[in-house]
């Protein structure tokens, strides 16, 4: 059986990813890691949350994020509450300080993207650019194989 052509895939994956780690390189000197900022922008996404629940949307051990939670809950960026359901589930929750440091993370990085795009790109590649977001916020919510389904 032939293999299909792959190169289009390719050349987008290597893109996205170069992209990728330049805003990770623009990410401002807060003191926290990588997983700590990935606990806490899935914690925005989805609210209050057991670490359990964390973990499989991250698709991770708990036990890897037990020191991340630890260190983001000394730092006031997240609490941890009882579930009022179910006594014995702790909720992670985002504190006001951790919604304050992520938003200014987040905005940080958004100026340098929109400036490295208002300098470099034509306005037809701005243009695209936007929409084509979109499109690639569709591949990355996609599970694999039910793209389109």
């Amino acid at each position: 059986m032939a293999q299909p052509d792959t190169s289009t895939a390719t050349e987008l994956r290597e893109s996205v990813m170069a992209v990728a780690r330049q805003l990770r390189r623009h990410r401002p000197d807060h003191g926290l890691t990588l997983s700590q900022m990935q606990v806490l922008a899935e914690v925005t996404r989805t609210g209050a949350a057991t670490p359990a629940e964390l973990a499989g949307r991250m698709h991770v051990r708990v036990q890897s994020l037990t020191d991340s939670i630890n260190g983001l809950a000394a730092a006031g960026l997240v609490c941890r509450r009882t579930d009022d359901v179910d006594r014995r589930r702790q909720l992670v929750e985002l504190t006001e300080a951790g919604g304050a440091l992520l938003a200014a993370d987040r905005a940080e990085r958004d100026a340098w993207l929109h400036t490295a795009m208002r300098e470099n790109l034509t306005e037809l590649e701005f243009g695209l650019l936007l929409l084509v977001a979109p499109v690639l916020r569709k591949l990355a919510d996609a599970e694999a194989g039910t793209i389109g389904t």
